[in-house]
């Protein structure tokens, strides 16, 4: 897996933040570069953060899967201590740096990520899936389970069927989709990280659903794998 560093890790202060996500929006692209009925392989990231002995540590998980058949082909991990603070806003720049220590050990390439976050939908279009894209240099999609309220603006809730969904529109711009995956369950919300446009991450998340969760498998398993990393790396 190549990784194209486009940034040093080493800033912790908020205005390199806005300056580099104010630099990486030019290259936010929303359209295909891959169709939906062309994937073979594709990732699901996430992360898991804990405390020890006043000091924060983090550890990623991407998970591999078999577009078609849905089953594990890959599983790679990272962890270490986190030393960018938390600012609401600039999550990706804590989490970058473990995402790209892990991507770096893959030996397959995945067509899509899809990360437990936001893209697009985000302050300012950079959320983690939309940050990592840039790196990875592949189609992300970000697929988080609580809704990023921005400027006031709230969702309106899809009925209550499997695919449902309601555009997330701010000021007269549609940041997202919030999508009913599954029958009496709560909807998910997704966004465009880079490289796909919103009704193809919308297809690969439903085609990623399966009745064990809402979630998409790949995002799911990686969210669990995180939580065993936790337990065991504590």
């Amino acid at each position: 897996m190549k990784i194209e560093y486009i940034h040093r890790f080493n800033y912790n202060d908020e205005h390199d933040f806005v300056k580099i996500q104010n630099d990486l929006k030019g290259k936010i692209e929303l359209k295909n570069r891959i169709e939906e009925n062309g994937i073979n392989i594709c990732a699901g990231v996430d992360l898991a953060y804990w405390e020890k002995d006043g000091e924060t540590y983090g550890a990623c998980s991407i998970i591999v899967l078999n577009y078609k058949t849905k089953e594990v082909i890959e599983k790679v991990y990272s962890h270490g201590k986190i030393t960018v603070p938390y600012i609401a806003g600039f999550l990706a720049f804590r989490e970058i740096p473990l995402i790209i220590e892990a991507a770096e050990k893959l030996n397959l390439e995945p067509d899509v990520f899809l990360f437990d976050g936001n893209g697009y939908l985000h302050y300012n279009h950079m959320g983690i899936a939309t940050h990592a894209s840039l790196f990875l240099n592949k189609p992300t999609i970000g697929v988080a389970k609580s809704y990023l309220k921005i400027d006031g603006v709230d969702y309106i809730m899809p009925e209550n069927e499997k695919g449902s969904y309601k555009d997330i529109l701010i000021n007269e711009e549609v940041y997202g989709r919030v999508v009913r995956t599954r029958k009496d369950v709560k909807p998910i919300f997704i966004s465009c990280g880079n490289y796909i446009d919103l009704e193809t991450s919308n297809k690969i998340v439903m085609e990623l659903v399966n009745k064990d969760s809402r979630l998409p498998i790949p995002v799911r398993l990686a969210d669990l794998e995180t939580h065993v990393l936790r337990e065991t790396l504590n």
